[in-house]
């Protein structure tokens, strides 16, 4: 039964997407409206309940749903994670994405769109969900292929406005820049383990060589840089205005562009291997806070810039190291509690998203260290 409410998560806003993109036009807005909201509201739902599992178990359970491509040495399944890490942005997707569902009904209201624009929201929700909640890299790449597309629809929402138009094109051109480099670790990812599992690949971790570690953390980076939209590659952020303001607030403020943040996280048992890539990291992090907050003429009050400002923070601390990140903390089954001690900030009222994210995450870390230590 519970391994059932795990795979439904994401299958609740699937649903969503079919029906209204199937059968959209044959009911009112309001439908569809109800159906796209109540669909990640039950994910939100489900993902409470997965998480107060969570604390009261701990450990990491893997559910498979379906047995995807196996043949020879390769065995890829549809399969989900869930740990302290994967938990955590759970409810940051869900709940950030459930509100801004609701928000959505009014702001969208007599828009020509109405069923086309939460078809795309509801098939961002299921891509994040995989993305997040995937233990192996494919299902990751799929979920982050998802979230670059339903990128590019919504901000090119407007598709007859010749800027919106250009402002989607040149969010999924430059993405795929960064896609580039993570596909190429995902090779070397196979290559050097013969599995793409990341229970299996953290496992043997220790078994690569500096520099290889290096290369695969390094694209890996590349990859990070580009959906987190970090230097070079964040011109296309504030240009994502174009799309309507909800998109900004769920997809270019909140969700996607943290997306990078967590793929370091995750594959902290790599760049731990690898100082250099550690530091190169920290970098791209530091290079980004400071040309942001340095630039006098940069008008930091717009949304997407301050998504760029607050994302480098988070590569900061992803970039810490392992120990400095998912440090042990004495009460690992409050994780929000740690979050808001560690960022204080993070309550401040008219703070984007990711200032709580970052916290979280390193917050989820710490668990994650206590429950295996």
């Amino acid at each position: 039964m519970y391994d059932w409410l795990i795979i439904a998560i994401p299958v609740f806003p699937l649903v969503a997407v079919l029906l209204n993109g199937l059968l959209g036009s044959r009911y009112s807005h309001d439908i569809a409206g109800r159906i796209a909201c109540s669909s990640v509201g039950l994910s939100f739902a489900a993902a409470l309940v997965v998480f107060a599992d969570q604390l009261q178990t701990g450990g990491v359970r893997e559910v498979i749903a379906y047995r995807w491509i196996f043949g020879g040495d390769l065995n890829i399944n549809l399969a989900f994670l869930i740990d302290p890490l994967s938990c955590i942005m759970l409810l940051v997707v869900t709940g950030v994405g459930f509100l801004i569902h609701l928000y959505s009904v009014g702001y969208m209201h007599g828009e020509e769109g109405f069923t086309r624009f939460f078809t795309y929201m509801n098939l961002f929700m299921v891509s994040m969900l995989l993305l997040v909640m995937g233990n192996n890299y494919v299902v990751l790449f799929i979920g982050w292929e998802g979230v670059g597309l339903c990128s590019y629809l919504l901000i090119g929402y407007y598709y007859d406005k010749v800027s919106a138009a250009k402002a989607a094109t040149k969010a999924f051109v430059v993405n795929r820049i960064g896609d580039a480099g993570f596909l190429l670790a995902i090779f070397l990812v196979f290559y050097n383990f013969g599995t793409l599992d990341y229970t299996q690949v953290f496992a043997h971790a220790g078994q690569l060589s500096p520099k290889m570690a290096t290369a695969i953390a390094l694209c890996l980076l590349v990859g990070a840089i580009g959906k987190s939209a970090q230097l070079p590659l964040y011109t296309w952020l504030p240009d994502a205005m174009e799309g309507p303001t909800p998109v900004s607030a769920l997809i270019h403020a909140a969700t996607m562009v943290t997306a990078g943040v967590y793929m370091i996280v995750r594959n902290h048992a790599i760049y731990d291997l690898s100082p250099a890539a550690m530091t190169t990291v920290a970098v791209v992090g530091g290079t980004r806070l400071a040309s942001v907050l340095g630039a006098s003429e940069v008008p930091v009050n717009s949304l997407h810039h301050q998504a760029c400002r607050s994302l480098a923070p988070g590569l900061l601390a992803a970039a810490w190291s392992p120990d400095g990140l998912v440090e042990a903390v004495e009460a690992p089954g409050h994780p929000f509690a740690v979050a808001v001690q560690w960022h204080p900030e993070c309550l401040a009222p008219g703070l984007p998203m990711q200032h709580l994210f970052a916290a979280l995450v390193e917050a989820a870390g710490r668990v994650a260290t206590s429950a295996s230590s």
